[in-house]
């Protein structure tokens, strides 16, 4: 399952202890441009990101997905991908993603995308993978878009930021339209 390898040099693998201080410089040194969209980043201390890991390997001892580094092609952490959890019943999940800023552009989240909603479909049997994005943040939206996944909708004010709510549009994939 994990590694993947990405074109360009880039890898995708599980999230671990000993990542904790790399994950935390990457969001300290990317705070602005990563708060914009994340909201839990203007509070990341390097102690959050640890506790952030242990529930990551916690839910993957649980079968409940999984939360992964993307590393550059130097080994250095580039951003990270994860499946927020599994819904088995249903066969559903959704996918949650960031890139540091000096690492976009080159198509390595649409790799990783492409990589794990083929993991969900082809290994895990899931029917649905669904993404949301804040609805101003083109570069992420763009990621679904190009992968084909389909505009579902807007969630009015469904996540909360420092200075108030922003809409989030759903994007999804069903296992029949991959392919």
């Amino acid at each position: 399952m994990l590694p993947i390898e990405l074109p360009g040099g880039c890898r995708v693998r599980q999230v671990e202890e000993r990542d904790a201080e790399a994950i935390y410089r990457v969001v300290h040194d990317h705070r602005a441009h990563l708060a914009e969209w994340l909201p839990w980043v203007p509070y990341a201390s390097l102690e959050s990101v640890e506790e952030f890991i242990g529930r990551a390997r916690r839910q993957a001892a649980d079968e409940n997905g999984f939360q992964a580094v993307i590393e550059d092609p130097s080994g250095g952490v580039a951003g990270f991908i994860g499946f927020h959890a599994v819904d088995w019943n249903n066969r559903s999940t959704s996918l949650g993603y960031w890139l540091a800023a000096d690492q976009q552009g080159r198509g390595t989240m649409t790799e990783a995308v492409r990589a794990l909603t083929t993991l969900a479909f082809d290994e895990w049997q899931l029917n649905r993978v669904e993404i949301r994005v804040a609805v101003a943040n083109a570069r992420s939206a763009a990621v679904p878009e190009r992968l084909g996944f389909v505009k579902e909708g807007v969630l009015r004010q469904a996540e909360r930021h420092a200075d108030g709510f922003k809409d989030n549009v759903v994007y999804a994939m069903l296992a029949g339209e991959w392919h």
